[in-house]
């Protein structure tokens, strides 16, 4: 696509940068990268090209370091857990129940446990093989429902075809939802007028936690979030909202998507196609979470892929004023937010059985 130094300076006119030098160029870097890319999810095909801009690179974007604020929150909530175990004489515990052994859920879970381990976290582990019917999975989360030592079950998805996912989930009580997926909590987490959510879906938590530990004012500000899963789009509007951001949801069926990126002060990418949003559609100065995690093909990689996000991170940090890298984004936060909910759930417990006169689980 040509375009010229008009088209150029008219962009950024728009974007009130044109009075700041090093903005100025930083800016045009991004919008001649994004204009000479290849289309959105072309696999194999050549990288979009790059702009050399050594004398701006002080305005480029800055990283909102996931696995550092991650490390911040292990160590916080270590000493949480010291704490409650000095006033109880046992540690909060999670219950982790893997199904098979997919590649990728046992690298998931090898994580969650490695972190829990170093927080002191007490950890229960149920590995089952493929063939394990859903009665059987059915029964084995009823039991850690009683288990006073579990405070929070997590059960590793996804699950076998033969196993009902819905039935699984729905059988693990609201108070050892260390997941926050469960009706109850959404529920709650929507509903301004709601009860307690008691634990925030681990996700959409740890995208909050990073715009707030990185000083993003959210209040007033607008909002885009990509993506509609119940997973991480819907949950992570809801927080936005909470936050008294003005929020937009696009979908697959939004038409334009650019144009309303375009508006977006804070963008939270979470729409599974790698490199999707170009860094011309950002609006100069947007904070940018980059939730997606994919594979991109790249010859000169000894596994032949590389790890990309959902944005184009060569384009955007040349428009952005922070961005989250991918890996070493979202994903040690989620992990580290999973820890906080069990020990949210642990305390939860304890505080209940006092106000009932009874004893603390142990």
């Amino acid at each position: 696509m040509a375009t010229s130094i008009d088209d150029i300076l008219e962009a950024a006119t728009k974007a009130g940068i044109t009075s700041d030098p090093r903005r100025l160029i930083s800016f045009t870097a991004g919008y001649i990268s994004s204009l000479t890319a290849p289309a959105t999810g072309s696999e194999g095909l050549p990288a979009p090209k790059r702009v050399k801009i050594s004398a701006a690179e002080s305005s480029l974007a800055k990283k909102i370091d996931g696995r550092a604020m991650a490390k911040q929150i292990r160590s916080e909530m270590k000493e949480e857990i010291r704490k409650f175990k000095e006033a109880n004489g046992y540690a909060p515990g999670l219950a982790v129940v893997q199904v098979g052994n997919r590649p990728d859920s046992s690298t998931y879970v090898r994580m969650k446990k490695k972190a829990a381990a170093e927080v002191n976290l007490h950890t229960v582990d149920m590995s089952l093989p493929e063939t394990v019917s859903q009665d059987e999975l059915v029964g084995i989360v009823q039991k850690l429902n009683k288990d006073p030592k579990v405070h929070g079950i997590l059960v590793q998805l996804p699950l076998p075809k033969h196993i009902d996912q819905a039935t699984v989930l729905q059988g693990i009580l609201v108070s050892k939802d260390a997941d926050g997926f469960l009706a109850q909590n959404i529920g709650n987490l929507c509903l301004r007028s709601g009860g307690e959510c008691v634990a925030k879906p681990c996700t959409p938590a740890g995208c909050m936690e990073m715009l707030k530990r990185s000083g993003v004012v959210i209040k007033g500000k607008t909002a885009v979030v990509l993506g509609r899963s119940d997973i991480v789009g819907m949950p992570v509007s809801q927080l936005l909202q909470q936050c008294n951001a003005t929020v937009t949801v696009c979908h697959s069926k939004t038409p334009d998507i650019p144009a309303v990126v375009r508006r977006a002060d804070i963008v939270v990418a979470a729409i599974g196609k790698p490199e999707f949003v170009r860094g011309s559609w950002l609006k100069p100065g947007a904070v940018v979470i980059d939730v997606g995690i994919n594979q991109k093909v790249d010859a000169t990689r000894k596994r032949g892929y590389r790890l990309v996000g959902d944005v184009c991170r060569d384009e955007a940090k040349h428009v952005a004023s922070m961005i989250s890298p991918v890996p070493g984004g979202v994903g040690p936060m989620t992990i580290a937010m999973l820890i906080c909910n069990t020990v949210r759930l642990a305390q939860r417990a304890v505080a209940e059985a006092g106000a009932e006169g009874g004893p603390a689980a142990q």
